[in-house]
């Protein structure tokens, strides 16, 4: 399993990202993100056209912030740097399946 990174990239960077994209944001000590992991690598690990990065939330934390998260694990789905769909909290692998339909 990979683990979250405290090395998050800057939301300009995110906003000039090309094609999908998914950022997942939780804590590697967070339970909520640690159930979620099954079904959130079942759906992203066989997709290479997707970029998956992994970031650690928390307070002050300048990324989480710009895009108001407030519960772990939250994914953000881009396409080309624009949020197209949010999945919060997982419980299953088609509710990420659905929130990636929205970019194809």
């Amino acid at each position: 399993m990979r683990t979250y990174t405290a090395d998050e990239p800057a939301r300009a960077e995110v906003d000039a990202w090309a094609g999908t994209s998914v950022l997942e944001f939780g804590t590697n000590w967070c339970g909520f993100c640690t159930g979620a992991q099954a079904a959130i690598e079942a759906v992203l690990s066989p997709r290479d056209d997707v970029r998956h990065v992994k970031v650690e939330d928390g307070p002050g934390r300048p990324l989480g912030r710009s895009y108001r998260i407030k519960l772990w694990p939250t994914l953000v789905v881009l396409r080309d740097g624009e949020e197209v769909a949010r999945v919060v909290r997982p419980s299953n692998a088609e509710e990420i399946r659905q929130a990636l339909a929205a970019v194809e």
